[in-house]
This record gives C-alpha cells, structure tokens and sequence, in this order.
C-alpha cells in the first residue's frame, strides 16, 4: 500500500458561513460497514431463510431468524470494516472511495481493526451459541474469503479477482438456508450459483466507466488489463449464462410459473443492456447496466420470495 498525504487542515470559515461540523465518531464507523453492501447480503441471506422454511414460519422460527440475521450482519460489517484498513491507500486514490474515514485518516488502523474484531466476535457467537455451529463456521469462512483471500490475496493479483472472490459474495442464501435447517441443500447452491455468476458482470459494467480510478489505484481490473472491448464481451458471455441459472429455480422445483416471469423479464432485460453495452459503449450505458444489475438480483430474489408464499 502506497503512502497517502495527510488530510490538509480546513480553513476557518468566513464571518457568518455556515460551520462545516465533522461526522460524528458513530457515524464514521457505522460507514466502514459499507451499509448498504450489508443490506443486500442480509436481504439474499433472509431468502433462504424463507426458502429453507415449508409455508409460514412458526414464532421460533422468525425469532431464529432475526437472530441469526443480526449475527450475518455483524459478521459482515467486519468483514467491510477490515476491507477499509486494507485497502485504505487506494480508497484515496478513487473518487468512489476517497470519502471514507480511513481513506481521509479520521479513523487510525487500531480502531478499525478492533471495531471489526469486535463486530466479527459478536456476530460469530450469536450464531454460534444462538444460531449452529455450521451457520457460524460458514459465515467465518466467508469472511475469511472476503477479507483475507480476495481483499489481500486476489484483489491486487489477477483480473479475474472479481470471479473467484464472488463466491464469497454469494455466500448469503447458503448461510441463511444453514441457519434455518443446519445443513447446505441443492436449493441454496443453486441460489449461490445465480449470486455467483451475476456479480461478475455487475462490477465489470462499474470497472468499465470507472476504469480510470482502477488505473490509478493500480488494481488489475478486467478493463485496465485486457480493455474496454474485451470487458464488455465478457459482460454479455456472463450474462448469457446468468439467464440459464436463474432458471433453475424454477426447473429444479423451487419455485412456480411466477418467478419464471420474472426471471425471464430481467434476464432479458439485463442481457439487453450487455448487447447494446457489447455494441456501442458509453459511460452513461455502463452505469445504467450497473444500476440494472442490482434490479435484476433484488427484483429476482424478491420474486422469489413471493412465489413463495403465493403459489
């Protein structure tokens, strides 16, 4: 990691400017757990909750449940918070990161990492004594697999970082379906293979028109290393694929003739955009197929959550 300049001090306001007052120290670290990343791991991991459950949870069931939410939760958040520290010098180097309070220095390393070995303590004894022990041994994998292999490891190494880390990012349904039944069924895997082959298209199409932040950054991004041209066919080959399993629900009997809809609407739709991204790029096409992506994954799963209780 590459040494970055201090913050410069601030200037004293004007008479009769407003005061600009500094975030609060709860709000700074509230932000190294990236919420809203965290809010989708939450959300794909309470769909296999609810996937693992026959018909409406019982009281015990739902208490499960949130219980075990919370633990992914905090899992999670340390796994975002220990991203932070690691990835500090080139955070400040990107226009999409520079803002965080490691990035500016209003955070120091000890108080970061504490905070996540903190958060990871708590979230992992939660489901360890609350939960199952295989809930608890999963998401710890899982954030062994975000922060160490793919943050330290793949991340600065290989191109392809984003396709081999995403099977961390996919993790969620699985552990949700661990926590609710203490064992990994094919339903979950299959919920992780659509996580797995949808987050590569999903940050290639942010790498692409933010490529030269990556290039800055130094970070061997699909775009910076084998270019614009090359990314985008790679976008719309995972797409192709993506299409295929998010049919699967429906094929191996997860789900009815709602969610095939659906999947059939966005599948469509996102591979649309891959082709029209394939033919003739733009950075307003390539920030509109990534804000896309997160429909497609959200509208996807919530369909399948009402399949689940309509049908």
């Amino acid at each position: 990691m590459s040494a970055v300049d201090p913050v410069s001090p601030v200037p004293p306001a004007a008479p009769g400017a407003p005061t600009l007052r500094a975030p609060s120290r709860i709000r700074q670290f509230y932000s190294l757990t990236k919420p809203r990343v965290v809010q989708l791991i939450v959300f794909c991991a309470l769909i296999g909750m609810v996937l693992a459950v026959p018909g409406l949870p019982s009281l015990a069931e739902l208490q499960l449940g949130l219980i075990a939410c919370a633990g992914i939760w905090l899992v999670a958040g340390a796994a975002a918070a220990f991203n932070c520290i690691v990835e500090q010098g080139i955070d400040a180097k990107m226009k999409r990161t520079a803002w965080r309070p490691t990035a500016k220095h209003e955070l120091q390393d000890w108080q970061t990492l504490l905070f996540s070995a903190v958060l990871c303590a708590a979230g992992s004894s939660i489901l360890y004594f609350l939960v199952n022990p295989l809930t608890m041994w999963l998401t710890f994998a899982t954030f062994v697999g975000y922060a160490i292999v793919y943050t330290v490891i793949l991340k600065p190494l290989t191109p392809q970082n984003i396709v081999i880390g995403g099977a961390s990012g996919a993790m969620p349904p699985v552990l949700g379906w661990a926590a609710m039944t203490g064992e990994v069924g094919p339903e979950a895997l299959i919920l992780f293979l659509i996580i797995f082959l949808w987050t590569p298209p999903h940050f290639w199409a942010l790498a692409l028109y933010r490529v030269e932040d990556y290039r800055k950054s130094g970070l061997p991004m699909l775009p910076v290393t084998h270019g614009n041209e090359f990314t985008r066919l790679q976008i719309l080959l995972y797409t192709l694929i993506l299409f295929a399993a998010c049919l699967m629900p429906f094929i191996y009997g997860m789900s009815s003739w709602l969610y095939l809809v659906v999947a059939i609407a966005l599948s469509i739709g996102f591979c649309g955009y891959a082709v029209a991204l394939w033919r003739n790029y733009s950075d307003a096409l390539a920030r509109k197929t990534f804000r896309f992506s997160l429909i497609h994954l959200s509208v996807l799963f919530a369909a399948l959550l009402v399949d689940h209780y309509v049908l």
